[in-house]
């Protein structure tokens, strides 16, 4: 077996590349074209896939071989169905259960978010990705659900390839994708206890999410 550290380390590269879009939706995986692109050896590049089959980044077929998995528009509307329910959930739990360090994750968390440069030159989408995806989990945190918390958060890494699909995109526009306003909306709600009127922000604002997405899907055959 070789190093956890090295496999770890191969599987976190990988994954960045998929998401980067270096290694693309549906691409064959071939571990001798890994071994010479990461350098390393076979044993930790396979041992790398498995852990990625398991979060589903990528699609292992036995005695075929491995593939970035696919990108879908099915998929895209069944991972934030669960997205939406299992958020609600939380959100709903947090805003009765968050004490005062929650409210200041929650505020830090916004204010890192509003910081980054919206401008078409100084974006970078990572850092906006990493800072949007701890503003949401930061919401959430307030809950004692942690078993909820923990589906969610599977479910979340899910989208988040999608997430990057559509900010690598070519048509990606960070005027229309990029919106503060409503973050910060959702935050003063959540910090106020409007429990409601939240968890209605909450679910427009996953729903425009997903719409923004599914323009950039390619259309699917049938």
């Amino acid at each position: 077996m070789s190093s956890p550290t090295l496999t770890d380390k191969v599987s976190k590269m990988i994954r960045q590349d998929i998401l980067n879009g270096d290694l693309k939706p549906g691409q064959k995986l071939v571990v001798a074209e890994l071994k010479e692109k990461y350098a390393v050896g076979a044993s930790p590049i396979r041992e790398a896939l498995v852990q990625l089959s398991w979060k589903k980044y990528v699609r292992l077929e036995p005695q075929k071989g491995c593939w970035v998995s696919s990108v879908t528009h099915s998929e895209l509307s069944d991972l934030f169905e669960s997205l939406k329910i299992a958020a609600s959930h939380l959100l709903k739990k947090a805003i009765q259960q968050g004490d005062e360090n929650w409210e200041l994750e929650v505020l830090s968390a916004f204010h890192k978010l509003s910081r980054i440069q919206h401008t078409e030159e100084a974006f970078d989408n990572s850092e906006w990705e990493e800072r949007h995806q701890r503003f949401h989990t930061a919401l959430l945190e307030g809950s004692d659900a942690h078993t909820m918390y923990g589906f969610f958060l599977e479910l979340d890494n899910q989208v988040k390839r999608y997430r990057y699909l559509a900010l690598n995109s070519d048509s990606f526009d960070t005027k229309t994708f990029i919106n503060v306003d409503e973050h910060e909306s959702l935050m003063k709600l959540v910090l106020a206890k409007n429990e409601d009127q939240a968890l209605q922000v909450l679910e427009k604002h996953l729903d425009n999410t997903q719409r923004k997405i599914e323009s950039i899907l390619p259309e699917e055959e049938e």
